[in-house]
C-alpha cells in the first residue's frame, strides 16, 4: 500500500459484522489490527468462539484473521484511525429508506474520531446521502472539519469515503476478496489511499471513482436494474402462464442468442434488490422526478407473492381440493438458495395470502434459525414435513438440499390428490402442476 502523509499505520474499526462486514473485516484483519465491533453481544461471542451463523466465513477462515479482534463494547474501537461502516440500510413500512442504523453507527464513530481520521461508508444508500447526513452528524458529534475538494482547512479534520458493498450471500464463488470493488475519497489524496488499502486485500482489483456520489450512484444503480430485468421476466411468466406457454422452455429457446441476458422470473425479496431501488425512488422524487420505470418494476415484483397464492389455489380448485383448510407446505423461508437469510423475504408474503385464503401452512427450511423465523416474522417452522399429509407443496426456495431431497420424496409428503408448485424450476416440468 502507497504510504501517505496521512496515515501510515492504519488501525482499522470495521462496524457491523452482518454479511457485508464479517468477511470485510476478515480480509483486513489478516494485515492491519483490526477490531470487528456489532451492537449484538450474542454476534460477537460467536464470532469470537469460530462460529459465523451467517456461514459466510468458515471457522478456519475466522482463525487466519490473526490481527482481527471482536466487540461489542463501544470503546474498543476508540484506538482506530479509519472506521468502515457497513450496517444495513432496510426500508420502512412506507417503503422509504429507514436510515436509524447508519445514523446510529455514524454517531457512534463520531465520539472517537481524531484529526486525520477516515471514515468509509459501504452501506447502500442514495446519492448524496453520505456528505448529505452522515458528515454533518460526524462534525457535529465529534468537532471536526470535514474535509474535501472545496474545503482548505487542514487541522482538526476528518475525510470520508465510499466504497459499496458488492457481497452476495451464500455465494461460494463471488466473495469479497474477487469481486472488483468500487473506491472514491473526499478528496483527490484520501481517494487514492482508500483505494489502495482496499488493493491490499482485494485480488480482483479496484475502481477508483471521481467522487462519493458516482460511488453512491453506481451502487445503487447495480440492484436497480436487476430488479427492472426480474420484473421483466415475471410479467412475461404471467402472459405465458395464461397462454399456456412454459416460461422456462422460452427463456431457453430465447438464451440461445449470445446477448439475451439470463434473468428467471421469482420472489425479489432481501436486502438488497427488493429495497435498493427505494432508496433512488426516494431521492428522485425528492428532486421532484417521478421514475415511473423504477416504480412499475418495483410494483410487479412486490405484487408476485400474491400471484403465486393465486395460481396456487387455482390450480387446487381446479383439482378438486378444497382450499378452505387445505394443508399447504412451503418449502424454503429464506430470501434465496443455501444461505440462511431470512431478511425481506417474500415467501412469507405468500405465506400470508394462503392463510388468508384459509389454508393450513407449514414452513420447512433446514437452512435458517427457526428461532429467528418466529421472531422476525411470528411463524413457526416444521422440523420435518409428515408423510401423505398435504394437499399442495410450493417449492419457493431452490436450495440444493431439496434438490438431493428428491421429486419423489417431496410427492410423499402430499395426498394422493395434491398440487406441487415449483417456483424455482427445481424439477422436471413433467414431474410438477405449476412452474413461475
Amino acid at each position: 500500500m502507497k504510504v501517505t502523509k496521512m496515515i501510515k499505520k492504519p488501525k482499522i474499526s470495521v462496524v457491523g459484522l452482518g454479511y457485508v462486514g464479517l468477511p470485510l473485516a476478515v480480509e483486513f484483519g489478516k494485515i492491519f489490527p483490526t477490531i470487528g465491533y456489532d451492537i449484538n453481544k450474542d454476534r460477537v461471542l460467536k464470532l469470537s468462539s469460530g462460529i459465523d451463523e451467517t456461514l459466510e466465513c468458515s471457522t478456519l477462515e475466522l482463525n487466519t484473521a490473526k490481527l482481527l479482534n471482536y466487540s461489542f463494547e463501544e470503546n474498543e474501537i476508540s484506538d482506530s484511525n479509519i472506521y468502515i461502516i457497513t450496517v444495513p440500510t432496510p426500508i420502512n413500512t412506507r417503503k422509504e429508506p429507514d436510515l436509524s442504523p447508519l445514523k446510529n453507527a455514524t454517531k457512534l464513530v463520531a465520539k472517537f474520531l481524531n484529526d486525520g481520521d477516515i471514515v468509509i461508508y459501504e452501506s447502500t444508500v442514495y446519492p448524496g446521502c453520505t456528505e448529505e447526513i452522515c458528515v454533518p452528524i460526524l462534525e457535529k458529534q465529534s468537532g471536526l472539519k470535514y474535509k474535501n475538494s472545496d474545503q482548505k482547512v487542514t487541522n482538526n479534520i476528518f475525510y470520508c469515503g465510499y466504497s459499496p458493498e458488492r457481497i452476495n450471500p451464500g455465494d461460494k464463488s463471488h466473495r469479497v476478496t474477487n469481486i472488483k470493488k468500487v473506491t472514491s475519497g473526499s478528496t483527490d489524496e484520501v481517494a487514492i489511499f482508500i483505494d489502495s488499502l482496499y488493493a491490499r486485500i482485494i485480488t480482483a482489483g479496484t475502481y477508483m471513482a471521481e467522487s462519493i456520489i458516482v460511488a453512491e450512484a453506481a451502487k445503487v444503480i447495480e440492484n436497480t436494474q436487476r430488479d427492472i430485468n426480474i420484473a421483466l421476466i415475471n410479467e412475461l411468466s404471467i402472459i405465458f402462464s395464461k397462454l399456456n406457454i412454459d416460461t422456462e422452455s422460452v427463456l431457453k429457446a430465447a438464451g440461445t442468442k449470445w446477448n439475451f441476458l439470463p434473468f428467471r422470473p421469482g420472489l425479489v425479496g432481501g436486502h438488497c434488490i427488493g429495497v435498493d431501488p427505494y432508496y433512488l425512488t426516494h431521492k428522485s422524487l425528492n428532486i421532484g422526478y417521478k421514475p415511473d420505470i423504477i416504480l412499475a418494476g418495483r410494483h410487479m415484483n412486490d405484487e408476485m407473492s400474491k400471484h403465486v397464492s393465486d395460481q396456487m389455489t387455482s390450480v387446487m380448485k381446479s383439482k378438486e381440493i378444497k382450499i378452505e383448510s387445505a394443508n399447504i407446505l412451503i418449502m424454503g423461508i429464506t430470501f434465496k438458495e443455501n444461505c440462511p437469510d431470512i431478511r425481506n423475504t417474500k415467501v412469507v408474503d405468500v405465506v400470508n395470502e394462503l392463510k388468508r385464503a384459509k389454508c393450513n401452512v407449514d414452513i420447512y427450511d433446514p437452512y435458517c434459525s427457526a428461532d429467528e423465523v418466529f421472531h422476525e416474522y411470528s411463524l413457526e417452522m416444521k422440523s420435518f414435513p409428515a408423510e401423505k399429509f398435504y394437499d399442495g407443496v410450493i417449492i419457493a426456495v431452490a436450495h440444493d438440499g431439496f434438490k438431493e431431497l428428491g421429486i419423489k420424496k417431496i410427492k410423499s409428503f402430499c395426498k394422493k390428490n395434491h398440487v406441487i408448485y415449483d417456483l424455482k424450476y427445481l424439477f422436471d416440468k413433467n414431474f410438477t402442476d405449476i412452474r413461475l
